[in-house]
């Protein structure tokens, strides 16, 4: 896939939704502001509550779209059978893409009024959802190949290459400033861990120093503007490679801590809707069927 196609991909997806919930919104908004004694005689009342047709509806279509968002997904990275059959990112990226318009769906089913043991699916649902927005950050922090296997710390190391023989081929400069410009890559910066806050801030102005000293010195050498342009992005690559490799740990741990929140509520969330869709049946409610 393209990297403008892919664009394109991610857009049409994310409308999507947005339109999806919107349009529901729009529909529905007049019934959904009323309170539980007024629905019943509203006149989207035979469409939008929970037991209609609309409602129902989107209950049912929105539960399939995460099962097979969660299925899916699980098997491509469990399964060796799947492990060839597309790029693991975009099947990621349309896990997202499910497990985001599935909730929007099972919201409206909802009509915005639950209790009980549907309560706790929802709101399993809800920590589900955000846990998987924190889990898309995380992962994306994490070096990956172009099929999203994620990189070994070695295997990142070997991706910085000798920024000073990649300079040397690029402008003609005296030793002196050679040297100014690789020591103003290597300077030393304050380890994120200590502070977090303050480490990301001094970690921003530390960079933003060390890109001013190098342009100093292409200017005192009088180096073309297209030149500068090429070593000043081969300095920031580097800055950036060098950045990845310091959260990498951090980010694989984090990774993991983040399965511990994830998982257990997406299983709380399946087997209560399991149990909801079972006395929903046994009780005689149908769909279109």
């Amino acid at each position: 896939m393209s990297k403008c196609f892919h664009l394109i991909y991610i857009a049409v997806l994310s409308i999507i939704v947005i339109a999806v919930f919107f349009a529901i919104l729009y529909i529905g908004l007049p019934y959904y502001r009323l309170g539980i004694e007024e629905r019943p005689f509203h006149a989207a009342d035979n469409l939008l509550k929970p037991s209609a047709i609309w409602g129902h509806g989107f209950g049912i279509i929105g539960s399939f779209l995460m099962l097979i968002g969660v299925v899916f997904y699980m098997a491509r990275k469990r399964f060796r059978a799947f492990g060839r059959v597309g790029v693991l990112k975009h099947w990621l990226e349309f896990h997202i893409f499910l497990c985001s318009l599935g909730p929007i769906l099972v919201l409206y089913h909802t009509s915005f009024k639950f209790g009980g043991l549907v309560a706790i699916s929802f709101w399993s649902m809800v920590a589900v959802f955000l846990s998987g927005v924190v889990g898309r950050f995380i992962y994306i922090q994490i070096p990956r190949t172009i099929e999203g296997r994620e990189l070994s710390l070695n295997e990142v190391r070997e991706m910085t290459g000798n920024i000073s023989d990649q300079i040397k081929t690029l402008v003609s400069l005296d030793n002196e400033s050679y040297n100014i410009i690789i020591d103003s890559t290597r300077k030393r910066i304050e380890p994120i861990h200590k502070n977090f806050l303050a480490g990301y801030f001094n970690r921003y102005i530390a960079n933003r120093n060390k890109l001013r000293d190098v342009k100093a010195v292409l200017d005192t050498n009088g180096v073309p503007q297209a030149q500068q342009k090429q070593v000043l992005a081969l300095v920031r690559s580097d800055i950036s490679l060098h950045k990845r490799i310091e959260r990498l740990v951090v980010m694989q741990n984090m990774f993991k801590y983040w399965h511990v929140a994830h998982l257990p509520f997406a299983f709380v969330m399946l087997i209560i809707m399991i149990i909801h869709v079972g006395v929903t049946i046994t009780f005689g409610y149908r769909w279109i069927f």
